[in-house]
């Protein structure tokens, strides 16, 4: 399992042990990583054209000491000064010792107003220098802001990052690129897009959250000794964790025993959701899926193995768990009937307009919702791109508000629980998921891993990682359907049980 923390939490476990180390050994520690990484990005060393953008503070003196090694191994170092007063004095001393050069920049703030001082004139021809070294660059490394960055970039960072973005060179970011938050993933401003970021201790919530993970490319985490504690702020789910979570049927196993799930789905207009939720559920682990609504001809014509009723969720039959909403169109009283039943509950789609959130809050049994970013915006009375430029607090915001646990589908995808706690972030996935009737599958596949047991987090983070695993193999590369996902839910479901 991945995890993130918190900048305070890294901050603290940074203090805690450079207290017990000689002075400047943990930054050595972090440029050494740092220095490796880009080697291993430039293939051969010697000879390479190396731009260091620095800021103020430990962050810059992190990209200092690299950039010494680097030059200690052949490589021609530029460092541009940002902050040229408060620069790191020890990294910017080791990197002058080993014949790296300087460019320094002065406050663009300086310059706004066209005049024909000399100070204007001379911070011009170093900002032309320092755009000339990027451009003419193999790796930009990016030390301008650290981790405890807030709001985009500066203006005079802004403008070299956007040449970084347009030139040829590998961006290479130290810590998380310059310009996003490190604690929520958001991006407010001008940020640098980084083809790797080598991030020191653990990973920070901003390296795994969109907007910002977007910006963050490849993530290369280097240990530096940092004691941290059980709770993080972010868990990331790997092969090995969903293996333990997955159900396993035993020889005394029956349909029942394995857990049913009900599906209470689709309308005439939408029998397809109902059809694409069932083929999800049925592939999920539940021993028995029930489907309740208007679209049963078209379910059992695809699956004859489902149980079918229309007499409503009440007189269905006995379920472990419900998923309500996919297609349902303006039924609210399927959805009414299912919150108020005392198992496990997914409400998705159109459940999510129609549910009552007092009835969602009364309930007693778990409830998972699985909205994307414009269901989750309508909820919250927000706009989507509110919800979409703050993931983490949306999901958060919202399983506070309905006291249920939140998958909040998107790019990134998390489940947050309510009260707090770790927030899951699903690390699988394909831009290709974004078609018809993939939420549907993903509704289905979660009701029947709750109707087994898992918990809510636990089910719809499994399921989750599943369907984007399932995504993958689909699409490899091409567009896909919601029924291909579906087909290939026990392909993604071997590849994480096999090892």
């Amino acid at each position: 399992m991945r995890t993130a923390y918190s900048v305070e939490t890294v901050r603290a476990a940074e203090r805690e042990l450079m207290a017990r180390l000689p002075e400047g050994a943990l930054m050595q520690r972090a440029a050494a990583g740092l220095a490796a990484a880009c080697a291993d990005l430039l293939g051969r060393v010697y000879g390479r054209r190396v731009v260091l953008l620095v800021g103020s503070g430990d962050n810059g003196g992190d990209a200092l000491y690299a950039g010494a090694r680097l030059a200690r191994r052949g490589a021609g170092v530029t460092a541009v000064l940002l902050a040229p007063q408060r620069a790191h004095a020890a990294g910017l001393a080791a990197l002058r010792r080993v014949g790296g050069r300087t460019v320094e920049i002065t406050e663009i703030t300086e310059i706004t107003e066209i005049t024909e001082s000399a100070q204007t004139a001379e911070t011009g021809k170093t900002f032309e220098t320092a755009e000339h070294a990027i451009r003419d660059a193999d790796l930009l490394l990016d030390g301008i802001v650290g981790i405890g960055g807030k709001g985009g970039l500066r203006p005079d960072a802004a403008r070299l990052a956007a040449v970084a973005d347009s030139a040829r060179c590998a961006v290479v970011a130290v810590d998380l690129p310059s310009g996003v938050d490190a604690d929520t993933g958001e991006v407010r401003g001008a940020a640098v897009r980084a083809d790797l970021t080598v991030t020191f201790g653990t990973h920070k919530p901003g390296l795994l959250v969109d907007p910002a993970r977007e910006y963050a490319g490849s993530v290369r985490l280097v240990d530096i000794g940092l004691d941290l504690p059980a709770q993080p702020v972010l868990e990331a789910l790997q092969h090995a964790d969903v293996r333990r979570l997955l159900p396993v049927p035993s020889g005394e196993s029956d349909k029942y025993r394995r857990g049913v799930v009900g599906i209470a789905a689709g309308s005439a207009r939408y029998p397809g959701a109902a059809v694409l939720a069932v083929a999800g559920a049925l592939r999920g682990g539940a021993g028995a899926v029930r489907y309740v609504g208007p679209a049963g001809d078209a379910v059992l014509a695809r699956f004859p193995e489902t149980l079918v009723s229309d007499r409503g969720p009440q007189q269905a039959g006995r379920v472990q768990a419900w998923v309500v909403g996919p297609g349902a169109g303006d039924d609210a009283s399927a959805v009414g009937e299912v919150l108020a039943s005392d198992v496990p509950v997914l409400v998705d789609a159109d459940g999510l307009r129609l549910a009552d959130r007092d009835a969602v809050r009364a309930r007693t049994a778990p409830t998972l919702m699985t909205p994307h970013a414009g269901e989750a915006a309508a909820l919250l009375g927000v706009p989507r791109e509110e919800v979409e430029g703050a993931r983490l607090a949306s999901a958060r915001e919202l399983a506070a508000r309905y006291d249920a646990t939140v998958l909040l589908k998107g790019s990134t995808t998390l489940v947050a629980e309510p009260g707090g706690g770790a927030v899951r972030v699903n690390p699988t996935g394909t831009a290709w998921l974004a078609t018809a009737g993939s939420g549907d599958v993903l509704s289905g596949l979660a009701g029947s891993l709750l109707a087994s047991g898992l918990g809510a987090l636990d089910a719809g983070s499994a399921a989750a990682y599943l369907h984007g695993l399932a995504g993958r193999f689909a699409a490899d590369g091409a567009p896909v359907g919601a029924h291909d996902v579906a087909e290939a839910v026990p392909e993604a479901w071997r590849d994480v049980t096999e090892g």
